[in-house]
């Protein structure tokens, strides 16, 4: 049975250790390896003293986009010399190249969830049709993140095989951007789907402690305000979805990584990162 390994640190609510996972050929992903979260901004002295010395982390890889960058910050491990920072932001229309200024654009998943709404689907899970739209609609949302940055995707891989410490990845609330890439790393060392699914929803545990956080927070209040903490909450079935729809158009996480120009030779990278000793 699955159990997350959470790391209870002031100014996060949704950090945990992926380690112990095991892989199809019974490998075991090492602890201090690889590291998911929700928002770093609130981290206190004392916490991030416990990352950088304590779990190792060398490594940041920040999935929010140039919206929340501008309105949170870069958070207090941005200022902790020999962590390095990899910025990849998941949506194409998100760009430094703008003729608004980040601070005062609208965060890019809110044109989706109009889109979504005026097509007449509802996100609220509940009733078994509303659950397979709810679903189907964020698997649909993560696989949208691979056809629009795929290159932000395999950077952040990368990022994860390279570093020679622990390496953090998170977003804002470290379940959708997060958990698609965080996937995407397991899936291409081998780790069982069903670990991974469950890796993922494991998020719903903390999703109520999440929406608290950001919805006091500049970037994210006005988007949350209607907000419940059902329709925000991960599923097994959302991700199983995900990994269904790459087994069956390519062949699995390494066949889609392949389309954009991922090795043998960075596989085994990523393997010696996750699973070495």
């Amino acid at each position: 049975m699955y159990r997350p390994n959470w790391i209870e640190l002031d100014g996060v609510v949704n950090m945990r250790d992926l380690g112990g996972m095991v892989t199809a050929d019974g490998d075991t992903v090492r602890p201090r390896r690889l590291l998911r979260s929700d928002n770093l901004q609130d981290l206190t002295p004392e916490a991030v003293e416990v990352l950088v010395s304590r779990l190792g982390v060398r490594d940041v890889v920040d999935l929010r986009t140039h919206v929340e960058v501008a309105k949170e910050g870069d958070g207090p491990l941005r200022a902790v010399a020999g962590v390095r920072h990899h910025h990849h932001t998941l949506y194409r229309e998100d760009s430094v190249e703008s003729g608004i200024p980040a601070a005062e654009r609208a965060l890019p998943w809110e044109t989706d969830e109009r889109r979504h709404a005026a097509a007449g689907e509802t996100r609220s899970p509940g009733e078994p049709e509303q659950r397979r739209s709810h679903d189907e609609f964020w698997s649909e949302h993560y696989l949208s993140y691979l056809a629009s940055r795929p290159d932000s995707v395999v950077a952040a891989l990368h990022a994860i095989a390279s570093s020679d410490g622990a390496v953090v990845v998170h977003c804002a609330a470290g379940k959708d951007r997060t958990g698609t890439v965080v996937g995407l790393a397991l899936k291409a060392v081998g780790v069982r789907d069903e670990l991974v699914i469950a890796d993922y929803a494991a998020s719903a545990e903390r999703v109520a402690a999440i929406m608290d956080r950001l919805r006091v927070k500049p970037a994210y209040a006005a988007n949350l305000r209607d907000k419940t903490v059902a329709q925000q909450s991960p599923t097994t079935d959302t991700m199983r979805l995900l990994l269904t729809t790459l087994d069956e158009r390519y062949g699995g996480a390494l066949g889609w990584l392949g389309t954009q120009g991922w090795t043998r030779a960075d596989t085994d990278r990523l393997r010696r990162k996750l699973l070495g000793d």
